[in-house]
């Protein structure tokens, strides 16, 4: 299956913020770098979570 531009954006942003939520007792602030990323990229393709949703098919 190949992704669109948009689900990748969207992919990235998932995989950023489950890294946050893992690492965030190992290093804080490595967590909160990651999160703040996560949230800057899809303010930056002004993604919204239920389109995250929409994206992937998720029902």
């Amino acid at each position: 299956m190949s992704l669109t531009d948009r689900q990748e954006d969207i992919l990235i942003a998932v995989a950023l913020t489950e890294f946050s939520v893992h690492y965030e007792q190992a290093d804080p602030e490595l967590s909160r770098r990651a999160w703040q990323l996560a949230a800057d990229h899809l303010l930056e393709y002004d993604v919204e979570p239920r389109e995250a949703i929409g994206a992937f098919e998720i029902k």
